[in-house]
């Protein structure tokens, strides 16, 4: 797993963990959108990459080589 997926993955752990919290409506709407947009990185890392030896740090969401 890249550094990359083991981030978002992190992120989407956090977002679940706080959404069985006490929390405010304001607050639960931006962590489910926080973790819907996690969710998206993390499926579309996952769809671009092949296998394990084509993902690297440069298919990592928003870093573009060139």
């Amino acid at each position: 797993m890249t550094i990359w997926r083991v981030h978002i993955a992190k992120n989407i752990q956090r977002y679940r963990l706080l959404l069985q919290t006490n929390l405010t409506g304001f607050e639960r709407q931006f962590v489910e959108r926080r973790l819907s947009e996690e969710q998206s990185k993390l499926e579309m890392l996952v769809s671009s990459c092949s296998s394990e030896a084509h993902c690297d740090r440069s298919s990592a969401p928003g870093n573009h080589m060139g």
